[in-house]
């Protein structure tokens, strides 16, 4: 199933300036294990983000779907007891991967083209990880228009060690004022959600500091 939770969005052109034509995308995925290449892949979340005229960038659309295990993918019961998603729950809607990617995908491509950017980086919390699922993935459909860039990414982690001197998701937010429940953590719709709001919290507060002032 896919949650796409938000009204219309302008995407301003602003936001190719920022980034060298990159727009971010924060995204959170949720797996069968550790090993992108034989383990599953069950969750995908993704943020879009807006510039504002004053060049500040928020979350803006919130797009997520459950993905069906490929066939043959491993899933370790010790990943399900801590991300809590059980595969086999009859409501729980799941998409083939393929069709996961498409619907995740398409609204980024769209946001790529009104914003002007060339390519989605991926932004993630330990990012190496999930982008390594997604290239995985897309490399398993034979998926032939994936807005991000293969390699590169912007981190989190990094960029909570630097701003808030901590490197773990729930603290990094707890410091940065970032409400923070565990009982809602580890699913990828809720982490990506917090994890967009700490990077547009570093980034916008950097842009503050560096502001010309007047004088």
């Amino acid at each position: 199933m896919l949650s796409g939770m938000n009204d219309a969005i302008h995407y301003s052109p602003l936001m190719k300036d920022r980034f060298r034509g990159f727009m971010p995308v924060v995204v959170d995925v949720e797996t069968g294990g550790f090993d992108p290449h034989t383990d599953a892949l069950l969750e995908i979340a993704a943020i879009t983000l807006r510039m504002d005229p004053e060049r500040r960038i928020h979350p803006a659309e919130t797009l997520a779907c459950h993905v069906q295990a490929f066939p043959g993918a491993r899933i370790d019961p010790k990943a399900l007891a801590f991300n809590g998603i059980d595969p086999d729950h009859p409501f729980r809607g799941a998409l083939p991967e393929a069709e996961a990617l498409r619907r995740v995908f398409n609204p980024i491509r769209k946001a790529l083209k009104e914003s002007g950017c060339h390519r989605a980086v991926l932004v993630g919390h330990n990012a190496a990880f999930d982008l390594s699922f997604i290239n995985a993935a897309v490399k398993r459909t034979a998926f032939k228009r994936n807005p991000f860039h293969p390699f590169s990414t912007l981190d989190t982690v990094t960029l909570a060690a630097l701003a808030y001197g901590h490197t773990v998701l729930a603290k990094a937010a707890e410091l940065a004022g970032i409400p923070w429940d565990n009982r809602e953590a580890h699913s990828a719709i809720y982490d990506a959600q917090r994890t967009a709001e700490l990077f547009c919290k570093v980034v916008n507060r950097w842009q503050e500091l560096n502001r010309p002032h007047a004088g």
